[in-house]
């Protein structure tokens, strides 16, 4: 687990799933600021930004299909092989991104682990066998071997396999929404959406149907499937009140950024750090599309980025307060679930008491063993003076 991450005790398959959350998440919160920075200029000057730049606007993409896979992959090969294991994990998913026009989150999730432990399995291989002075040649050349190697096999093997699950799930979406089961589409959405796969499946199978829609009825409900702000809106709320405490305090500028950015990346690591908060997703998404579908309103296009202002701006005519109260709905419903799965924060709060009582026994027992040893300094000093004469 890493420092940005609360650590999880026990051994039982919730503690496992935990862990194996709490590590995807360790791969992707140290490089939060990256995704701030990505989703502040997405916001600011995309043609549907709030102030549009076409010049500034051409770093949106190299942004997301480059340097965050990079970083997420390097700081997974990192967790697992230090500097070594995260030079060789930057190099190992550029096989994944270049294999593909979509971002490769999944895909540097797995790619960076992998290569890093398989260059550690090879350094404790060799570890003590090599000739004094020759260590920084086989060092360099060992890491530059098996990262080509890497590089390649993941645009082989790897790239092969996110693509096959991106287009799976995108399928079965697709499938839902001819069939009108709308709300269902959350159980597939949302963990995608986890994932990292929410461009995917809104760019390549929700915003086609939608402008589709569009050119039939004037709006469509597609748009607003994947890109509802209200269930991160509600996950990030029950962070910042029942959250770990060393977590809490980032849960503000995330809302910021999520809600009112339309960054929706900023939230999914919190839910891999609780997997099990999948459920208050789902149920959250499922409520916003039951009301959008229950009320008839839709957008005109699809918001991008996914923040309230652009709702606003691409909602159909005399809808917009119908799909607020659908967003606020939605929050509320995910903030309600996400709560009582994290015990309101008793478990948190039972933890910081521990903590402190700790604190004050130590400090208590610092203070008294400050006294004994002024007291017997004290005494010692008057037995061994001399009296006056």
């Amino acid at each position: 687990m890493s420092e940005f991450t609360p650590t999880v005790t026990g051994t039982g398959v919730r503690a496992r799933v935990q862990r194996f959350g709490g590590f995807l998440a360790g791969m992707v919160m140290p490089n939060i600021g990256a995704f701030i920075a990505w989703g502040l200029i997405t916001a600011l000057f995309i043609p549907t930004g709030w102030t549009p730049n076409a010049t500034i606007a051409t770093i949106v993409d190299p942004m997301i299909k480059y340097l965050l896979p990079v970083l997420i992959a390097y700081t997974g090969g990192r967790m697992i092989h230090g500097q070594r294991g995260a030079v060789i994990g930057a190099i190992a998913v550029m096989g994944v991104i270049v294999a593909t026009d979509k971002p490769q989150f999944l895909g540097a999730m797995i790619v960076g682990p992998i290569a890093a432990l398989l260059l550690q399995q090879f350094d404790k291989l060799i570890d003590g066998r090599i000739k004094s002075g020759f260590e920084m040649l086989v060092n360099n050349f060992s890491l530059g071997i098996f990262g080509g190697l890497f590089a390649v096999g993941s645009f082989f093997g790897i790239a092969p396999i996110t693509t096959a699950v991106t287009n799976g799930l995108g399928g079965a979406v697709d499938f839902l929404v001819e069939r009108g089961l709308l709300p269902l589409a959350s159980i597939i959405i949302e963990p995608a959406k986890i994932l990292f796969l929410n461009n995917a499946i809104n760019q390549g199978i929700l915003t086609p149907l939608g402008a589709a829609d569009v050119q039939d009825s004037g709006k469509s409900i597609l748009f607003m499937l994947e890109s509802n702000p209200g269930p991160g809106l509600g996950i990030l709320l029950a962070f910042l009140f029942f959250g770990p405490r060393a977590i809490r305090p980032s849960a503000p500028a995330a809302i910021i950024v999520q809600f009112f950015g339309g960054i929706h990346e900023i939230y999914f690591p919190y839910v891999l750090m609780k997997p099990i908060l999948l459920i208050a997703a789902v149920l959250g998404g499922a409520t916003g599309i039951g009301w959008f579908s229950l009320t008839g309103v839709g957008l005109v296009a699809s918001p991008s980025p996914g923040s309230i202002f652009a709702y606003f701006a691409v909602s159909a005519r005399g809808d917009f307060p119908l799909i607020l109260v659908g967003i606020l709905l939605s929050a509320a419903v995910s903030f309600v679930v996400s709560s009582i799965l994290m015990g309101f924060g008793r478990k948190e709060n039972r933890e910081a008491a521990a903590e402190d009582a700790a604190a004050q026994q130590q400090q208590l027992a610092d203070a008294q063993a400050a006294t004994a040893a002024a007291k017997a300094t004290s005494k010692g000093t008057a037995g061994t003076s001399s009296p006056n004469k």
